[in-house]
């Protein structure tokens, strides 16, 4: 099938559908100038001498918060700060298509919050989100920039002076009951699945895509995936660019 050819029958299964899903992973900030975590580029691979004698997955983790905070904290500002990021246009295209009734929801593994930044109201961030932060002994919530403003290494909660951490889920915790909750909803009677920038290799989301029911199976991803044969329509063009064609 013509490149052309592909993008009508995308146009064709998203205006036919009632209930359209997406489900992202990192390739979908990308564009935006965040990295992901396991390519050669991303945050795992590319190595702080300042960190180096610490695993990646620890420094996200339960046991880092817990053992090494003042470490935990130095990294998660570092690296995870996205108040000066901007959305894409594949983020803004998700937005107009909601807005048009023309997607239901969108399930991400990002935390970034750039979904909401550009517009989406119905999303479901299944690995939480650096835009909330609690307290670990009183549960007060506090702002976005809470963390990464604190005068001190650790910020601590003004109640009751306990660490207050981001509303994250690190290595090590169960993902977020509610957040999944809303992902079931999203899922439950989708006709067409659009999965974008994920490579479908780690739990949860190859776990979706094979739970999956419904009539379309829409797969926009850089390298190839596992569930290429299963799908109706296979893109490894930028997500930004696929999603462009769409009209409404």
């Amino acid at each position: 099938m013509s490149t052309q050819g592909k993008y009508e029958k995308l146009n064709r299964i998203i205006n036919e559908s009632k209930k359209t899903v997406f489900f992202g992973g990192a390739g979908v900030s990308t564009e935006s100038g965040i990295p992901d975590f396991r390519s050669k580029d991303g945050l795992y691979n590319v190595r702080d001498v300042q960190f180096e004698q610490y695993e990646p997955e620890y420094l996200l983790s339960i046991d880092c918060l817990e053992h090494d905070t003042d470490v935990f904290f130095e990294f998660y500002r570092q690296k995870l700060e996205t108040s000066g990021i901007q959305p894409n246009r594949a983020h803004y295209k998700l937005a107009e298509l909601e807005k048009a009734g023309k997607l239901a929801g969108i399930i991400t593994q990002n935390i970034d919050g750039l979904h909401q930044r550009a517009g989406s109201v119905n999303v479901a961030e299944i690995h939480g989100t650096t835009l909330k932060n609690y307290c670990m002994r009183c549960g007060k919530r506090f702002p976005a920039d809470y963390i990464f403003k604190s005068p001190t290494p650790i910020p601590h909660c003004d109640k009751c002076g306990d660490i207050v951490r981001p509303y994250v889920t690190l290595y090590g915790e169960m993902l977020p009951e509610e957040e999944l909750a809303k992902a079931d909803r999203y899922m439950l009677g989708a006709e067409v699945l659009i999965v974008g920038g994920t490579s479908l290799t780690v739990w949860p989301a190859a776990g979706y895509v094979s739970r999956f029911s419904g009539k379309h199976l829409i797969i926009i991803n850089r390298d190839a995936t596992a569930y290429d044969h299963n799908a109706d329509l296979v893109f490894h063009e930028s997500i930004g660019e696929v999603l462009s064609h769409i009209t409404v």
